[in-house]
């Protein structure tokens, strides 16, 4: 894990650096220095000394916690100042906690110890919110949540692919839920290792999953959704008695157009174009808009 070290004076930096052995640890000598550092690394911890020239550590701790990039690094307050204002002051801008100089080597540890593992446990507690268990995708909620943010802004030149795995029900019938959870996961990563960087991907349902992205052009969204067919039709899925089974999907493609009023109406289309997918033999793309 990597902490990152905020002080203008060398002996506590190396007082810090010498206790901090076995974490990886960054140094910057003012408040600027830190921030810039934050922004370009991923930072677990900051230890942030109050009283530095230019920019102090409570001025410092407020721009850190104001920037989208650096807002959850957990910063303790290290400094010689133990009145209650001072001590007010770092939790009013956004610290953790506060350690006093000189500092106590057990004690400062432990408390370093206990705040990485509570951002450990807030970034899995996040993370299982935000996506799917079973495939690590977004879940439904998060995938409309990004969905309605990119059709607020973005709805030009917006499309939406629903995906169905076909006949999905005959698959678990014939080989049990666990091998059909092994469909759904090759499906997922099959789709996510093709994906833009714009895209938004989620599972939306059982067997049913959802892409939001932008395009300029029709002809490029066709293309790559026959890339994923074909890359889903290709895939080689193993039964725990070395049976291959061949899995298809069948997909439905909408696009904004000055009709569609809500990032629902989208949707709808799409799920419209997915049953007409379906209804026509499956493994095939239909467009609507």
């Amino acid at each position: 894990m990597t902490i990152l070290i905020v002080d203008d004076t060398e002996i506590n930096i190396d007082i810090l650096v010498e206790l901090l052995d076995g974490y990886d640890v960054l140094v910057a000598l003012d408040g600027r220095s830190a921030i810039d550092i934050a922004k370009e690394e991923k930072l677990d911890l900051i230890i942030l000394d109050i009283m530095m020239p230019h920019l102090d550590g409570f001025e410092t701790c407020k721009l850190l916690k104001e920037n989208e990039i650096t807002k959850n690094i957990p910063i303790i307050f290290s400094t010689a100042k133990t009145d209650e204002e001072s001590i007010e002051k770092a939790y009013d801008v956004g610290g953790i906690d506060f350690v006093s100089k000189p500092f106590k080597p057990k004690e400062l540890l432990a408390r370093i110890k206990t705040h990485l593992k509570t951002k450990i446990l807030i970034e899995d507690l996040e993370y299982k919110s935000f996506h799917d268990v079973m495939t690590g995708v977004y879940n439904r909620r998060k995938l409309f949540e990004l969905a309605n943010e990119k059709f607020k802004f973005y709805k030009d030149n917006l499309y939406v692919v629903l995906f169905d795995i076909d006949k999905f029900k005959d698959i678990n019938d014939a080989y049990g839920h666990p091998f059909g959870d092994k469909v759904i996961k090759s499906v997922a990563n099959s789709i996510s290792s093709t994906l833009k960087k714009d895209a938004i991907f989620g599972r939306i349902g059982g067997e049913e999953f959802c892409i939001i992205m932008n395009s300029k052009y029709i002809e490029i969204i066709s293309l790559y959704l026959e890339k994923v067919r074909l890359d889903i039709q290709g895939l080689k899925i193993i039964t725990d008695d070395f049976k291959e089974v061949k899995v298809t999907i069948s997909t439905g493609l909408s696009c904004y157009h000055d009709e569609i009023n809500s990032l629902d109406d989208l949707l709808k289309e799409a799920d419209g174009a997915l049953y007409e997918a379906k209804g026509g033999g499956r493994n095939k793309v239909i467009f609507r808009s």
